[in-house]
């Protein structure tokens, strides 16, 4: 399975100990991941859209654990405040009352109901991304708000007739796949984002050292190059004694360091007087090339 449904399988298995968290993630499925049809004798009933299996099994286990076995889709549609006192139904396009998510409880529930139908999750080995497709701008902008009550920042952009909710951040996935409840997910989730970011450090600190080891030998191929010159066109033994010698260790020592130079000098010098001396001898050299 992918990491998305391995999400789903575990939320799946989340069942809030309250009524009113059940009640929560019940109306996230209904209004997400149900229509409500009438047929010729006037009663409501409620059909599931999704063919998704977490989503199916979920519904029926919040239904068994919130409602009696006689209790029929208006008692049901009435606890998720979807038909009101009057008999008036609700849209299921509109936002879910806000009463049944007004504690931080429920909001975690009803997020968790909310992605169980509509969420998915890309594959963290690749990249972070975490979306909530939505057929309508109300969900979209509830379940922003929602996400965004955990100080959890997430955006919505419209793809074609969809709007989409969506985290692009690691750390912001991390926390929502927390507040849903889904723990293992999130270690896992957590596991692999510090071994990319260890990969991401090694590298960098190898193509780092890559580019040092490049410089010093584009440097040092450059100072040989210089001194070669001074031999033929001026004669090492016309230079000053100091540097004099310290063409002669640069010839005798190509691959050598800065400070590996300074310690074969006669008295030793600092990497900061041996650059100083290779830095006269590239000046002469180039008077005399100009």
């Amino acid at each position: 399975m992918s990491f998305s449904s391995d999400v789903k399988e575990e939320l799946e298995k989340v069942i809030s100990g309250s009524r009113h968290c059940q009640l929560a993630e019940l109306a996230a499925i209904i209004h997400l991941g149900c229509r409500i049809e009438m047929d010729e004798s006037k009663d409501d009933k409620l059909t599931i859209l999704s063919e998704n299996p977490f989503v199916t099994r979920k519904y029926f286990t919040l239904l068994k654990k919130t409602f009696i076995i006689d209790d029929n889709a208006v008692k049901v549609l009435q606890a998720v405040k979807v038909l009101d006192e009057r008999g008036h139904v609700n849209p299921l396009s509109e936002e879910t009352n806000p009463l049944l998510i007004k504690n931080s409880c429920c909001r975690r529930a009803f997020l968790r109901g909310a992605f169980l139908c509509i969420g998915s999750m890309s594959d963290p080995q690749k990249g972070y991304h975490l979306e909530f497709v939505c057929e309508n701008e109300a969900h979209a902008v509830q379940i922003q708000q929602v996400i965004c009550s955990f100080e959890i920042d997430a955006k919505i952009v419209r793809r074609k007739k969809y709007y989409v909710v969506y985290l692009k951040e690691g750390a912001g996935i991390v926390d929502l796949l927390n507040v849903m409840g889904a723990h293992l997910s999130l270690m896992l989730l957590e596991n692999l984002r510090v071994e990319k970011e260890v990969r991401n450090s090694i590298n960098r600190q190898v193509n780092c050292e890559a580019a040092n080891i490049t410089k010093t030998v584009n440097a040092a191929s450059k100072q040989i190059e210089d001194i070669l010159l001074l031999q033929k066109s001026y004669g090492l033994s016309n230079l000053p004694d100091n540097l004099r010698q310290m063409a002669e260790v640069r010839l005798e020592h190509p691959e050598s360091s800065l400070q590996e130079l300074g310690e074969y000098l006669n008295p030793p010098v600092g990497k900061s007087g041996v650059n100083h001396r290779l830095r006269k001898l590239s000046e002469i050299a180039e008077k005399i090339k100009g």
